[in-house]
């Protein structure tokens, strides 16, 4: 008996942003299908919009697994995470060992189809997921400050610079033609 997906089920468990005070808890699994759909949609825009070869497909399922070895390590704050060098290449090598838990839970011949998923992607999908990972943060953020949430708002000051600076034309699209939305009410999208 294998127990990869029961393991992945337990994504629900870990919470996100556990220094924080949150008007409404966001966990692992709710986070990697915001950042999925988010990876979908920038990979749309490079490739339809943008004009660039991208795997739209490809940038979302990485994105559905790109924290899944928070199952064993927890949801580390960003704030530690990257407070230094060392702390962050240690982190590092608890994620790939992570992974590889994960993966020992698979079949052998399935394996392989998961491994690039969940270690950390390369190259366009990994700038994509990224790219994702950052903006769905920053709409938490939003979020949180659109329900009276202030302990939010340096957050998304950050995660905005962040975005910012990683000076990517889907980003600005996304940005220009749909980030609006995600301050107004339910009568306020009709």
């Amino acid at each position: 008996m294998y127990h990869f997906f029961a393991y992945l089920s337990r994504m629900k468990y870990v919470n996100r942003w556990s220094l924080m005070r949150n008007s409404d808890t966001e966990n692992i699994q709710e986070h990697s299908h915001m950042a999925a759909v988010l990876a979908h949609g920038l990979a749309v825009i490079r490739r339809d919009v943008m004009g660039k070869p991208c795997d739209p497909n490809a940038c979302a399922a990485a994105a559905l697994f790109h924290d899944a070895t928070e199952i064993f390590t927890g949801d580390l704050p960003t704030p530690i995470k990257y407070y230094s060098p060392e702390i962050r290449e240690a982190y590092r090598q608890v994620e790939d060992t992570a992974a590889e838990r994960l993966l020992s839970m698979l079949p052998p011949e399935m394996a392989p189809a998961y491994a690039p998923l969940v270690h950390e992607a390369e190259g366009e999908v990994r700038e994509i997921v990224k790219a994702a990972d950052k903006l769905a943060a920053y709409i938490k953020c939003q979020e949180e400050l659109a329900a009276g949430n202030r302990d939010f708002a340096d957050a998304a000051r950050e995660t905005r610079a962040l975005l910012e600076e990683m000076d990517l034309p889907e980003i600005r699209y996304f940005f220009d033609h749909f980030a609006e939305g995600f301050g107004l009410t339910l009568d306020q999208l009709k």
